[in-house]
């Protein structure tokens, strides 16, 4: 357990920063898609949110095998009026490069990246230390109309749904999605511009960006030139309802496989929160199109959470990559692409609320259809299991920072309504 104790540690240091006092986090905006604020007229006004998982995963079949993991983020807002608009900063960060490892976390069937020249296979990526470090700057127009402009060395452009960290549909599940590289892999850019223009309920962005995957070293920055670009549509009919369709070119974004990728999107999500109790679901779907073909992918994951437990699952229907499953190797020509399905079903109870400090134990399973080629390999129906300890920052005055993106700013003072 020692080697335990030694990647937990980091994750620890970095959520010692959550104890801080006056910090409120936020909850789904209801206007334009602008971040709650605590109601004041003046100043710098800040936020905070972040999440620590720390348990055992267990990933089935021959592929799969068990180990103690610790995922983790934090993130931070600044946000004042000026005379000509709101400027926000924000930042993320996360350390799972310590608390995971170079290779990430064990998750039967995914790919994406790579370490030390090959493909990581039935891993997910850990996150870089540098997450975001943004700045947004809206100038409104009239009562329902504004431009925003925000831009930094990393963030996520305007492309596909809200990033599976920040859903309140999946907020207590510990694991990445399978889909996560046909819907929202493009978080971290190392170098984006987005531009918006909200009237209503209605937004429109467009971003440039550098669309290449970060490399496995995961302390840097990894810029590059901005020679991606992607446009993305929100609608907000009501203030628990978020729509959007988006697509993007990004250039050579795989390092092992040479090309572009356009990857177009398209989800909807509905969020209530009323007090304690909170009920999200998120319906998606993605696609990537390059010259070896294209693969598709549906995920329908929710949350309810009443009182102290939350009950949480995700489905998920994609196109694996058969032959990069089977060899570890990126093929060199039109690869067979199977369809794979896989529910997960789990649930989080809160058992200790202090100091600042919201901590929870929870539990997981996932099934798995797996397809026809890879059987063999992975045997016809493996099963994962993770049972973890939750920690992130007890719920603020103005609920969490969920079904964020980098391009809305922090509200104005009053802004803000209560859901219900």
């Amino acid at each position: 357990m020692a080697g335990s104790h030694r990647r937990l540690a980091p994750a620890l240091v970095l959520f010692a920063m959550l104890s801080c006092g006056g910090v409120t986090s936020a909850q789904t905006p209801h206007d334009h898609g602008a971040m709650p604020m605590p109601d004041s007229t003046s100043g710098w006004h800040f936020m905070q949110d972040g999440i620590l998982f720390a348990g055992w995963n267990h990933q089935g079949g021959p592929r799969g095998g068990d180990e103690f993991v610790a995922p983790n983020w934090w993130m931070g807002m600044a946000s004042r009026d000026t005379s000509r608009g709101r400027l926000t900063f924000t930042g993320m960060l996360s350390l799972e490069a310590a608390t995971l490892g170079r290779d990430g976390y064990r998750e039967i069937f995914q790919a994406g990246e790579t370490l030390d020249g090959v493909p990581v296979i039935d891993r997910q990526h850990p996150h870089d230390l540098f997450m975001q470090l943004a700045a947004v700057w809206r100038m409104p127009f009239g009562r329902a109309s504004g431009v925003t402009i925000a831009g930094g060395p990393v963030g996520e452009p305007a492309l596909g749904p809200v990033a599976f960290m920040h859903r309140a549909s999946a907020d207590d599940n510990p694991t990445a999605p399978l889909a996560h590289h046909l819907l929202d892999s493009s978080h971290i850019a190392f170098g984006v511009v987005t531009a918006a223009v909200d009237h209503g309920p209605f937004v429109v962005e467009g971003s440039v960006f550098n669309g290449r995957e970060p490399d496995d070293n995961r302390w840097n920055f990894d810029f590059g030139a901005l020679d991606s670009f992607s446009g993305r549509l929100w609608y907000r009919p009501t203030s628990t309802w978020e729509l959007q369709v988006s697509s993007g070119r990004l250039k050579d974004a795989e390092a092992l496989e040479p090309g572009n990728v356009v990857r177009t999107t398209a989800s909807a999500q509905w969020t209530r929160v009323h007090a304690n109790d909170v009920a999200s679901v998120t319906v998606a779907y993605g696609r990537n199109d390059r010259d070896g073909g294209s693969r598709n992918g549906v995920l329908v994951e929710g949350a309810r959470q009443k009182g102290r437990t939350t009950l949480y699952g995700r489905f998920e229907v994609l196109q694996v990559e058969t032959s990069l499953l089977l060899t570890g190797q990126v093929p060199d020509h039109d690869a067979a692409q199977d369809p794979l399905a896989a529910v997960t079903l789990g649930a989080t109870r809160s058992i200790v609320r202090r100091r600042g400090f919201d901590g929870a134990i929870g539990a997981d399973v996932t099934f798995y259809a797996t397809p026809s080629p890879l059987r063999t390999t992975y045997s016809s129906g493996p099963v994962s299991f993770h049972v973890f300890l939750r920690l992130r920052p007890s719920t603020g005055a103005m609920g969490r920072m969920w079904n964020m993106r980098m391009s809305q700013p922090m509200a104005r003072p009053g802004e803000a309504m209560t859901m219900d």
